[in-house]
């Protein structure tokens, strides 16, 4: 079963199950995944659909902050229901070790030398690692490893 019918089949369940909240949750999510297809007139497999989890949730965070800032705790708790939901369907992340094991050979395999050649790993890196771990914090590793 792909990762887009486990979604629509979690989506009748919470219908049955009358689990607005969730239902709304996953409703928006199937619309992401549709806008996209639409937009590049294809069907996304699962590392696509998992990338745009990761921009949704991506999404929900810095909403997140931002409510907290202006106090809204109604919204805040909206914003985490709906982060708890989209969650449930980001595949299994990469630990610490495998990413940086991923980022020590990326680095040789492009020749980097420094700072410079930041992209020429990231380059390697962004199709390995996409949906398995955060692009942000990979990209901090590379720049500490260029560094050094």
């Amino acid at each position: 079963m792909t990762l887009k019918e486990r979604i629509s089949e979690d989506m009748k369940a919470a219908m049955k199950a009358k689990e607005t909240a969730r239902l709304a949750a996953i409703r928006l999510l199937l619309a992401a995944i549709k806008q996209k297809e639409v937009d590049e007139q294809v069907t996304l497999d699962d590392a696509a659909i998992a990338a745009v989890i990761d921009k949704m949730l991506k999404q929900r965070k810095d909403s997140i902050a931002q409510y907290e800032a202006a106090g809204r705790q109604d919204l805040v708790d909206a914003e985490k229901a709906e982060v708890e939901v989209l969650s449930a369907y980001k595949p299994a992340g990469l630990s610490e070790a495998e990413i940086a094991a991923a980022v020590a050979t990326a680095v040789a395999d492009s020749g980097a030398a420094g700072a410079a050649d930041m992209g020429k790993v990231m380059a390697i890196l962004k199709p390995l690692l996409a949906g398995k771990a955060d692009m942000a914090e990979v990209s901090k590793l590379v720049k500490a490893r260029l560094s050094a």
